[in-house]
């Protein structure tokens, strides 16, 4: 299994929208192959960082996932709303 942690920085004006955008596609990612577990977190002393947690199969289904047109369609609309740019990390679960 793969844990994939997504940290994405929001300007000020925008992070409202995401967190009500979310709440639009989280089933949509919930319910796509190899998912699953989905989180969502905000940082406790900064607001305009969310992070996903996310658990996948494997690191096929991630890339399954970025190939979507569900993705196609999600990342554009949050990318347009950061204030830096994302990190992201694979982890193996143990």
């Amino acid at each position: 299994m793969i844990l994939r942690l997504v940290k994405m920085h929001f300007r000020s004006e925008e992070t409202e929208d995401f967190l009500n955008y979310f709440e639009t596609i989280k089933e949509t990612i919930q319910g796509m192959p190899g998912i699953l577990n989905l989180k969502l977190y905000q940082d406790a002393n900064d607001k305009n960082i969310v992070f996903t947690h996310s658990t996948w199969l494997n690191e096929q289904s991630i890339e399954q996932y970025k190939a979507s047109k569900e993705f196609a369609e999600i990342w554009p609309k949050t990318k347009a709303l950061f204030a830096t740019k994302p990190m992201a990390w694979s982890l193996k679960l143990k």
